[in-house]
This record gives C-alpha cells, structure tokens and sequence, in this order.
C-alpha cells in the first residue's frame, strides 16, 4: 500500500505520535511519503523515522505569552502560494491519503475528491463539536484541515468512536526529584518568574523552543530540545508542568507521572483538553501561571499509571488491511484493553459512562 501522509509540524506532539505510527506503517508493510507543514525546515530535529520527508510552508498559529495572536496569524499566511501548493499536490499514486491536522494534504484530497484519513487529537472535535468555544473554533476545525474520515485520539472515548493514544512504549523510573517544565508558548522570562520561589526546594529544569544551549547558573535549569534527553528526563522525574497539548500529557499519563497544565489561552483545542483532563480527575489545570497553583500542586503524590494498548500497530495494520473493521468495532477493541486507575474509574462512573 502506498500512502500519503500530512503532518501538522507546528509543536512536537503532532511528531511525536506520528514518529510512533511511521514506526508500526513500517512493520505493516507500508510505503510512505511523509510531508511537513507549519515550520521552517531547520527547526525539525529527529526526524530519520521519516524517511526523505518534504516540508511546505503550510498555515500556523502564532502566539505570544501563552495565548494565541489571531493578528500574526493572519499575517503569516501566505494564500498564493498555499493554493498552489495543493493545486501541485499529485495524489495518483497513493492508494492512502492521512492527514495529522495538516492542511496541504487534506485540501488535495477535498480538490482532487480522494478520501482524506484525519488521525489526530483536533479530530476529536469532529464528534463532540464543543459549541461554547464559539463559531471561530468551529470554522476552523471545519476549514483547517477538511477530512472525510476523522479518527479522533483521546484519553477517553466519551460514548464516541475515538481511540486511545498512539505511544511509544515507555517505562517509569525511580523518581529523582525533579520537575520537567514544556511550557513551549510562555516566554522563559514568565516561566522563571513562576518557578523561581520554589527553587530552594525544588529541582526544575525548563525545555523550551528558545534556548539553544544549557545554562546550568540559572536557579531553573533551562535545556534544549532535544528528544532523547528530554524522554529520559520525563521518564525518571517527579512531575510535568506543561501546556495542554495532547502526546506529552498522555506520555505522563502511562508513565504515572503528576501533571500541571496550562491551556494556550485562545486555542480552543488545548482549552478542551483541559476540561477533559479536569473532568477525568487526570491533572491539575491552571488557566494562567498561576504561583499558588504550583506551590497546591508541588506537594500532591504521584498518581497510578494509566495502562493504553499498543494503538499505533493496531491503527497501521487497519490502515495497511483497507479499514475494512467498522472504525467503532477498533474504538470497542482498544478500549477493552484500556486500565485506569481506580479514581479515574469512579470519576468516569460518576459521568455516566461504562469504562
């Protein structure tokens, strides 16, 4: 089977988890031709799961402070050449079209009438339509990245046909202490400002985007990106403070790890899944850096781990066998072999739903 597949490379998670599924595509037998939109070519980092991937320019958010700036985001996209970029987009060749979130390979499809599959946490949207985050929200899960065939990830399905997340196996180790801060939308000035009362006591150490070398002298430690250093980090630390993006909660999640999170304000997916995450007692939830909050969440235990299947081989060997399993008999499987802690499944009984 020869596929396309579109990647929304604006932050790491949309990365992260389709680095896990190019991994299973692989072993199923897959040809694929990947392709990136949403950053400058020299900030990918990682990327041999993917092969001679191409990048476009595509459409991204900006944002500033931890909120979305709708004025710079218009201002960075550049219509011309993004309508030629999915007029010069041949799909002939592919028996597969999937689209991450990712607008050039959907709008080829939409124009050239293929099906498009959406793998993605923003799919979920789809199903639940969260009407209070208004008619911008709306249109753009709409118009962003059209797809005919959404598969929405998530950590619960919600009564819905949604899987679980796609992760690499991971394993928790004897915690050392520290605490892991991906907080890649604030400014590292607001981030020490946060941070700094606690560091007699606490050991911090803050990945960002922006800093391009160590610095060790800083009461925070402040690290680059880079992605074996940061797995090893999360996987021995003792809490994660984040924002609400979906593949670096859900590797907390299996790794029982504590989690404080931050939504982007003004993007509604984020938004989204923190209420999720609040319903399903998950993680804590501050809606700005909130001192107070970190002083409350410092000292809460380390919760059970949630047990996900290996979703990424299950979802390649349906994508390489022609989807011809319903997509809710998969959902059913996948979460048949889902285990969560036991306060997680009082909440989920006190919603309402069968776990």
């Amino acid at each position: 089977m020869k596929i396309l597949f579109g990647i929304q490379g604006t932050g790491n998670g949309h990365i992260s988890r389709c680095r896990t599924l190019a991994n299973a595509l692989d072993k199923a037998g897959a040809q694929v031709d990947y392709m990136f939109s949403g950053r400058d070519a020299k900030d990918y980092f990682d990327m041999q799961a993917f092969g001679h991937y191409k990048t476009y320019e595509g459409m991204s958010f900006a944002t500033k402070n931890g909120k979305i700036n709708l004025r710079k985001t218009v201002q960075r996209i550049r219509a011309f050449r993004l309508i030629k970029d999915v007029r010069d987009l041949q799909l002939d060749k592919y028996d597969t079209i999937i689209s991450d979130f990712e607008p050039l390979s959907a709008w080829a499809a939409h124009h050239q009438q293929r099906e498009c599959l959406g793998i993605s946490n923003q799919a979920v949207c789809q199903y639940l339509k969260p009407k209070e985050y208004g008619p911008l929200a709306n249109a753009i899960m709409k118009y962003y990245a059209p797809v005919s065939k959404p598969v929405g990830l998530h950590w619960f399905h919600f009564g819905h046909a949604l899987v679980p997340p796609m992760i690499d196996p991971l394993v928790s180790q004897q915690e050392n202490g520290k605490i892991i801060v991906y907080l890649p939308f604030e400014s590292i000035e607001d981030i020490i400002t946060l941070l700094i009362p606690f560091s007699q006591h606490y050991e911090f150490e803050c990945y960002h985007p922006d800093i391009k070398q160590p610095d060790i002298n800083n009461l925070v430690k402040l690290r680059p990106l880079s992605r074996d250093s940061f797995t090893q980090a999360v996987a021995s630390c003792s809490g994660i403070i984040s924002n609400t993006g979906f593949a670096l909660i859900s590797e907390a999640l299996v790794l029982g790890k504590k989690i404080l999170t931050k939504p982007v304000s003004g993007q509604f997916e984020q938004i989204y899944n923190a209420d999720c995450l609040g319903q399903l007692n998950l993680a804590t939830v501050m809606h700005s850096l909130d001192k107070k909050a970190v002083e409350h969440w410092l000292t809460q235990p380390s919760p059970s781990a949630v047990i996900y299947p290996d979703v990424a081989t299950h979802l390649a060997n349906w994508i390489v066998s022609g989807q011809k399993e319903p997509l809710s008999e998969l959902s059913k499987r996948l979460w048949q072999q889902t285990v969560f802690p036991r306060h997680v499944q009082q909440k989920i009984k006190a919603l309402g739903y069968a776990i």
